[in-house]
């Protein structure tokens, strides 16, 4: 009767360590993505990619037609150039005049000379300065016109130059680059398509570097901190089990409410943190697929 009790004790201590689950807890592989959206209005010429196809940062992948862009850059550089021709030439309009006042000065030196002589009378030299007063006042209001016109052909030609700054940079955007260096994961758009701006155009992550997005209990949370080194096993079906290193990069600062999809080693934790660790991909790696924390 004693044998049958240890045994059945012994039975229950095996059984109860066959189901302690072997890891820390688990999770997805998961990879931060970029979704490339159109950033001008138009028909997509070209978007020479296909989901799989690895992209470099800032390589070249279609372009969205200009036409209409092009067409406005150069009318505007066309009124600009026509605004520019417009200025006024100040010293050549106004040299008329200066010569008009430095003759008049002349003559009403002379006329006080005749005066001091006897030989003019004083109206005729009141009216010599008169004169002389006059086309001064004639040249103040005439460089006066000049420049305020002058200013503002100038700033129109500085507001079109800014108009073709615009449109230079909607032309640049029409072009369709890689943000980052990674694989296309999904292409939203074909040739031939009409683009409008915030369209989806395609989406791109980096493979090379993922994490695996996993919870801890909160009795978990005195084994984990932010740069502690993990091991990561990923399950690829059957025995097929790899190991990976990792590291911790990022812990949630509040709790939540354990996903449906997310297992715990403590099921019965309603409240987990999440917890981002990297994982170096070697190509067999995929997002989406589970895996296992061991601390």
């Amino acid at each position: 009767m004693k044998k049958t009790v240890i045994f059945s004790l012994a039975a229950m201590i095996l059984a109860s360590c066959q189901n302690k689950p072997e890891y820390d807890a688990t999770g997805i592989f998961e990879a931060t993505a970029v979704t490339v959206s159109a950033e001008t209005n138009g028909k997509i010429l070209s978007l020479d990619i296909t989901e799989g196809d690895s992209v470099t940062c800032g390589e070249y992948l279609g372009v969205i037609d200009t036409t209409l862009l092009v067409l406005q850059y150069k009318q505007l550089q066309s009124l600009q150039l026509s605004a520019e021709s417009s200025l006024p030439d100040i010293a050549a309009q106004a040299a008329s005049l200066r010569s008009q006042i430095s003759h008049q000065q002349s003559e009403c030196e002379r006329i006080s000379r005749l005066l001091a002589d006897g030989a003019a009378t004083q109206k005729q030299y009141d009216d010599a300065n008169a004169s002389l007063g006059t086309m001064r006042a004639q040249l103040e209001g005439l460089l006066s016109t000049l420049g305020k016109s002058r200013t503002s052909i100038s700033d129109n030609a500085v507001a079109m130059e800014y108009q073709k700054e615009q449109i230079k940079e909607q032309i640049n955007k029409s072009n369709i680059v890689a943000p980052i260096t990674g694989t296309v994961l999904s292409k939203y758009a074909e040739a031939g398509e009409f683009a409008s701006v915030g369209r989806p155009l395609f989406k791109v992550a980096n493979l090379d570097d993922i994490y695996l997005w996993s919870y801890f209990t909160t009795n978990q949370l005195a084994d984990i901190k932010i740069g502690r080194e993990v091991t990561v096993i990923a399950d690829f079906g059957g025995d097929e089990r790899y190991e990976y290193p990792g590291k911790i990069i990022w812990i949630s600062q509040e709790s939540e409410f354990t996903p449906k999809s997310i297992q715990t080693k403590d099921s019965r934790a309603n409240l987990v943190y999440a917890v981002k660790i990297a994982v170096k991909n070697d190509g067999r790696l995929k997002l989406g697929q589970y895996g296992e924390v061991h601390l």
